[in-house]
């Protein structure tokens, strides 16, 4: 194997939205050792590991197509 040619990994902590932390390495250029890195969703929230959907409704969508489609909750 040719040396020095594997980037440098640093240890990093992530940051969810919901507020989980976790910490793990990346090898990123730009990225130092200690940095934080904010994350939208993590395994805690997504709602394919969690078993709870979220629908985030910006400006009536939801409510828009279930009425369209006649579709009562």
């Amino acid at each position: 194997m040719k040396k020095d040619i594997q980037p440098n990994s640093v240890e990093v902590t992530f940051v969810c939205a919901c507020g989980a932390e976790f910490k793990n390495k990346i090898a990123k250029p730009g990225v130092k050792e200690g940095d934080v890195i904010k994350l939208e969703v993590c395994d805690k929230c997504h709602p394919f590991y969690s078993g709870q959907q979220k629908i985030v409704d910006t400006e009536g969508r939801v409510d828009k197509f279930n009425k369209k489609y006649n579709i009562k909750k």
